[in-house]
């Protein structure tokens, strides 16, 4: 990914998610109130991941026990999610552009041990791998078994950086797991600089980028809509 234009996206995607951070977080995370409780907020997240993960156990768990699997979120803002997923599952790694975003997802899932939040360059997952190999040395394997993301990718305005982080999902995941996110499926007259408004995908390059990152796109909900839902299992075979 070295090319310019991606590079000064990305440096973009941080300040602007920075300034929003700092302005309002919350409203920034979830556009509903601009003015969230607490108990509002992360009520918010529990709900989601009632309509988004406990109507999928049998995509995402496969089987496993919840408590038992490591799970991956990209693009956790203030931890709406993040809190609502490590009540569930047993180990939670999330990434997120902002570092006062990380400082309050980090905040809210102090009571949660096995949650993990990471500020990452806004490309890749190496933050995630960086803290395993700390963990457990250098070169150990982290291998999840399910990974998630909503409401995120519809900002990123360079599709190549959106399947980069598919890319980088893949090495990460276990054969088999699933990779449940959305992208914004809308087609809209986009800024290449533009960090709200972000890359469209339609259904046939949904299923491309799924094939040249080592995925099966198996379902998909919402063509043509902001919230494009796509379920990119795993294969056997590698990424290009």
């Amino acid at each position: 990914m070295a090319n310019r234009q991606i590079t000064r996206q990305i440096g973009k995607m941080r300040r602007d998610w920075e300034q929003r951070a700092r302005e309002n977080a919350r409203y920034y995370v979830a556009t509903g109130k601009e003015k969230w409780t607490d108990e509002e907020f992360f009520a918010s997240g529990e709900l989601a991941v009632k309509e988004e993960i406990l109507t999928d156990l049998i995509n995402i768990c496969q089987g496993r026990n919840p408590k038992e699997m490591k799970v991956l979120e990209i693009g956790c803002g203030a931890g709406r999610v993040t809190r609502a997923l490590a009540g569930f599952f047993g180990e939670v790694f999330a990434v997120d552009i902002s570092r006062e975003m990380v400082r309050q997802a980090r905040s809210a899932l102090r009571e949660f041990p096995g949650a993990h939040v990471f500020r990452n360059n806004g490309k890749d997952l190496a933050a995630v791998r960086r803290n395993w190999w700390h963990r457990f040395g250098m070169g150990a394997r982290l291998e999840l078994d399910f990974a998630f993301s909503c409401i995120v990718f519809q900002h990123i305005p360079n599709p190549a950086i959106i399947e980069n982080y598919v890319r980088e999902v893949n090495r990460l995941l276990r054969p088999g797991a699933l990779f449940k996110f959305q992208v914004q499926g809308a087609a809209a007259k986009f800024e290449p600089d533009d960090s709200w408004l972000g890359a469209s995908f339609t259904e046939q390059e949904a299923r491309t980028m799924a094939r040249r990152c080592g995925f099966e796109m198996r379902y998909h909900h919402g063509a043509g809509e902001q919230y494009y839902w796509l379920w990119f299992f795993k294969t056997g075979a590698p990424p290009d």
